[in-house]
């Protein structure tokens, strides 16, 4: 890639941060997502509301970390449909059965990429999943 070619995709380079997240980006100094393009990376969405208060449970917590994640592709132009690729983190992977339940809720047919990872722990206590994705928005 030229240099020119360069330095414009990354003046294409937009921060995506919905209402409500801006303790998040302000403490923890990251973007909830990155789009370039057409592409957005989303950061991990986790089971915590707006008022950082957790869901109790595996499934509240993966319902709460998709409702996040449609919140974020929602700033960007985009919908959990233009998802490519999921990484997720879990706790126990023994709780696969109900995240994949509630995944369907959200993701129900047109399935992307997806890796599932077992973890010993997330970024705060009490975290059970998180979820990160890669879309591509037309």
């Amino acid at each position: 890639m030229e240099q020119k070619e360069m330095r414009e995709a990354n003046n294409q380079k937009k921060l995506i941060n919905p209402a409500g997240t801006e303790i998040i980006y302000d403490s923890m100094q990251f973007s909830q997502a990155v789009q370039a393009g057409g592409m957005v990376w989303v950061s991990g969405q986790v089971g915590m509301n707006e008022k950082m208060e957790l869901a109790e449970g595996i499934e509240a917590q993966t319902r709460q970390a998709f409702i996040n994640l449609k919140k974020v592709l929602s700033e960007a132009g985009g919908t959990l449909g233009d998802i490519v690729e999921l990484v997720t983190y879990h706790i126990s992977m023994g709780d696969m059965r109900k995240f994949a339940k509630v995944k369907s809720e959200f993701i129900p047919n047109n399935f992307p990429a997806w890796t599932a990872i077992g973890v010993n722990e997330l970024v705060l206590p009490g975290l059970l999943v998180e979820i990160r994705a890669t879309a591509v928005i037309r």
